[in-house]
């Protein structure tokens, strides 16, 4: 009952989100997923429009609508849950906006409510990702055929730099406003100050020894000179003459990704603030 619930939530997030940030356009380093999922949806959309109701039993099963982690799922301006490949499918046949409170209700049925149109929207929420067991960001893109929403999504598993830049900024701000205040809460891993695969760290500069850190809590009170990156890069002693040369900048290495559990190159952008060095970093793809 609460994996359902869950599903619910996430599923009602998923319109409510669109109708905030509205129809930007996806990040190009995201341009093939985006592709993929808007290719499989004009799939759907077509095998619907020639097949009519008796398509829906296709969408779930593991087959032509199911590209790798991509699926297919629909739901009823009514919002009743029609079909889905993917976990969601033990929501099908039941009524989502039921389950919800009153202001994600709202949202859920302002969006059902979009006219039909040949416009295909998109926006982001949080669902879990059942390959690797974690809950990720995932973008869906969705159209409204008829009385029903198709939709179809793909995870998000790295960050942007601009995403770094706004969560390093909001740091630096929290530091210079409350220091002692903002390293106890980067330690407790609040999620003020941790977005998926972006944390803040925060050096001392006096003692040169890490202050806070938002992912490994081990690395707190350790020597920031000793860091070195994945493939041997001596990234603190680096960090630490370029922020007293510049008092901010970036550098690229080779880094663990908390997301991916994989080494990825990243990039981490830092600033002097008085006696600390505010850093966030962000990861690519490896090539």
């Amino acid at each position: 009952m609460l994996l359902i619930c869950r599903n619910i939530l996430i599923v009602a997030t998923l319109f409510v989100v669109a109708n905030v940030f509205g129809q930007g356009i996806p990040e190009d380093r995201y341009a093939e997923e985006a592709d993929r999922a808007k290719s499989l949806l004009r799939k759907a959309i077509a095998h619907y429009r020639a097949e009519g109701e008796s398509s829906l039993a296709a969408f779930s099963r593991q087959g032509e609508f199911v590209d790798e982690e991509l699926y297919v799922y629909v739901i009823g301006t009514d919002g009743v849950m029609l079909a889905s490949g993917g976990p969601s499918s033990n929501l099908i046949g039941r009524d989502v906006g039921s389950a919800l409170n009153d202001d994600l209700n709202k949202g859920f049925k302002a969006a059902l409510a979009l006219p039909e149109s040949e416009q295909i929207h998109h926006a982001d929420y949080r669902w879990m990702n059942w390959q690797i067991g974690r809950v990720e960001r995932k973008r869906v893109f969705y159209q409204r055929v008829d009385d029903k929403v198709f939709s179809v999504g793909y995870y998000i598993e790295r960050s942007s730099e601009t995403e770094a830049q706004v969560l390093l900024d909001y740091v630096i701000k929290a530091v210079a406003e409350q220091p002692e205040q903002t390293f106890e809460r980067i330690n407790e891993l609040d999620a003020e100050f941790l977005k998926d695969d972006l944390y803040a760290f925060v050096v001392d500069r006096e003692s040169q020894r890490f202050i806070a850190h938002g992912y490994n809590l081990r690395l707190v009170g350790s020597d920031f000179r000793r860091v070195q990156s994945a493939d041997r890069q001596p990234i603190g002693q680096e960090i630490l003459d370029a922020a007293a040369k510049a008092g901010s900048g970036r550098i690229g290495y080779l880094w663990p990704n908390p997301v991916t559990d994989k080494n990825e190159p990243k990039t981490t952008l830092f600033q002097v603030v008085g006696n600390y060095i505010v850093a966030v970093g962000f990861y690519s793809k490896a090539e």
